[in-house]
């Protein structure tokens, strides 16, 4: 019996000491600081905006006239500088415009520019081109924008743009209503070759 009572005691022990040590801990526990008095919250000022000033301009509004008038006067000295002489009008006046089908789906939209006589916006799917008449000898219409290094070419039957700086086409078999008129013409009946002529 005194065996049972020992091991109940020694299962009990452990219990107790761990039960009185718990207020110890909480004792030696840092002491709840008390909150500081809080004060009624101070007002802030409250603060007007002042109505803008006509005087005053916003710097990025100017920054934004500035550039737009310096584009104008830009594209009007280029227009002065670059003015088409009787025979570029003249190849101007031969030039299709809308938006011309070509082939694997693609499109050029040709469009006369009204600020300046003459020259022409080419543009489609990742290309947009200013672009001037330029005589040939051929008499085939040809379309330039020098800095860009586009030529648009225009025959009875087709037009073409390439690009000259890469040495491919962007857009080829190229046909306006009139061209379509053309090749269907041409194929009903083909010009004759020098091949075909009768021996004198």
């Amino acid at each position: 019996m005194k065996a049972l009572l020992v091991s109940a005691l020694l299962g009990v022990l452990p219990g107790l000491v761990l039960a009185q040590a718990a207020p110890a801990k909480a004792d030696t526990a840092k002491p709840v600081q008390k909150k500081a008095a809080t004060k009624p919250a101070e007002k802030k000022p409250v603060v007007k905006k002042a109505k803008a000033d006509p005087k005053k301009v916003d710097p990025t509004s100017s920054r934004a006239q500035l550039k737009s008038a310096a584009n104008q006067v830009a594209s009007g000295v280029r227009a002065a500088e670059a003015a088409l002489g009787p025979e570029q009008l003249a190849i101007a006046e031969r030039v299709y415009v809308g938006e011309i089908p070509c082939e694997l789906n693609a499109h050029v939209n040709v469009a006369k520019d009204p600020a300046a006589p003459g020259y022409f916006q080419l543009d489609g799917k990742g290309f947009r081109y200013r672009m001037s008449p330029v005589a040939t000898s051929t008499g085939a219409v040809r379309l330039e924008d020098k800095e860009g290094g586009a030529v648009w070419l225009q025959i009875a039957n087709k037009s073409m743009l390439m690009d000259q700086k890469r040495g491919q086409r962007l857009a080829d078999e190229c046909k306006s209503p009139a061209q379509v008129a053309v090749a269907e013409s041409l194929k009903n009946a083909p010009a004759r070759s020098l091949l075909d002529e009768p021996a004198k």
